[in-house]
């Protein structure tokens, strides 16, 4: 016996729960289908598990779609600051770490609790362990079979997220959903992952559990350069670390990126160093920055290993452009299975920016990872989820 709902939400994360709670409080009768034994299973590892719940530097160049204005009207229209506002109503305490990333002081399951009380509130119905079946549509109604219950609305919401992190039940499910009701799909591919190095920089393999404070750089020239300040590390399989993420996010493979080893140094700065200390050495002016295997495989490298004043200028200014853009060719990446989040998805072509609804598909949308719209490292993509949620959710809120 089929059940009818205004809405059905498919996925209970962090869209998901947003978007039922915004159309539940509107007095919307919504149903909240999740595939997981429990909601919110990605945002209870998110941060470190504390979950970098937003960033108060959001803007909509901090994001990449094949479309970059699309999410410019939802991300206008629920900021950051409308986030904090519930944070701080439900009590729950949190910091602000760099650039401008907040994260819980306690562990994320906080957020999971504030997102189960604010559906509480509109009354949703969430089911877990629901695995959806069968979704068919007829006569303006969507049919939903999940673990062998028919459930029946107008709307129907996908919010299942991409393939990224699998093991905490991530599939491509979304994609094949839109479809079937002739959405396109971007091609999705694995965004903040850690990369892999082979040939010659597989030496830095040897390095793992090394860091340095670095700037990354995709692409080439002042236009259309990309570029990251924060943290590089390296692994026993390759790069990692919060500015090779981030970089990974614009890398394709077979193209390079660029280290950039010394940041905070004025150009002539090698020349300067062999003036004033002629018998110093590159490892032991690389290491009062480095770790000293990290200094020692680049001198390696550059074969510069005896003391500055048995260099010429000409090889010592080689060496420092080298250190300032160190291009290392990716093997690849380590996949959706460490990807942080996904690249690509639903089309924006095929969704009202304004309502998250298909243009082509009356009352179905989408939102959250499972769109073409993807944010940088550091809460953005919570950010996001938030407010395509409270978009769908409004819009929902709103039908007759």
């Amino acid at each position: 016996m089929s059940e009818t709902y205004d809405a059905i939400i498919l996925g209970a994360g962090a869209a998901g729960m947003m978007a039922a709670a915004v159309a539940g409080q509107a007095g919307k009768r919504v149903l909240l289908l999740e595939a997981a034994n429990r909601p919110g299973k990605k945002i209870l590892i998110s941060g470190g598990g504390r979950c970098n719940f937003t960033n108060v530097n959001t803007a909509p160049d901090r994001f990449l779609s094949q479309n970059p204005h699309f999410a410019k009207s939802a991300l206008r229209r629920y900021s950051p600051r409308e986030f904090i506002n519930l944070v701080e109503a439900y009590g729950i305490a949190y910091h602000e770490k760099t650039l401008g990333q907040l994260f819980c002081n306690g562990p994320a399951q906080q957020i999971v609790d504030l997102l189960i009380a604010e559906c509480e509130k509109g009354a949703v119905e969430l089911r877990c362990d629901a695995a959806v079946t069968s979704v068919n549509y007829a006569d303006g109604e969507y049919t939903v079979i999940a673990s062998s219950k028919v459930a029946t609305a107008s709307a129907l919401v996908i919010a299942t997220g991409g393939p990224s992190i699998p093991k905490m039940g991530a599939s491509d499910f979304a994609y094949h959903l839109a479809r079937q009701f002739g959405l396109k799909v971007v091609e999705p591919r694995p965004a903040l992952v850690p990369l892999t190095l082979a040939g010659e920089d597989a030496l830095f393999q040897e390095l793992s559990g090394v860091s340095a404070d670095v700037v990354t750089h995709h692409g080439q020239g002042k236009k259309g350069q990309t570029k990251f300040r924060e943290a590089a590390l390296f692994t026993h399989r390759g790069l990692s670390g919060p500015a090779i993420l981030q970089i990974s996010s614009y890398w394709r493979k077979g193209e390079p990126i660029a280290v950039n080893f010394l940041p905070d140094h004025p150009q002539g700065w090698l020349l300067e160093a062999k003036r004033a200390h002629p018998n110093a050495t590159l490892r032991k002016l690389l290491s009062d920055q480095f770790a000293d295997r990290l200094a020692q495989r680049l001198v390696e490298l550059l074969g510069l290993e005896d003391i500055l004043n048995h260099h010429s200028d000409k090889a010592l200014r080689a060496a420092e452009e080298r250190l300032r853009r160190w291009e290392f060719m990716p093997s690849g990446s380590e996949g959706f299975a460490k990807a942080e989040v996904t690249i690509g998805g639903i089309s924006t072509a095929e969704l009202s920016s304004k309502t998250m609804e298909a243009e082509k598909q009356p009352g179905l949308y989408a939102i959250g990872e499972a769109v073409d719209v993807t944010g940088w490292l550091g809460g953005y993509n919570f950010q996001w989820a938030w407010a395509s949620a409270q978009a769908a959710g409004k819009a929902i809120a709103e039908r007759t």
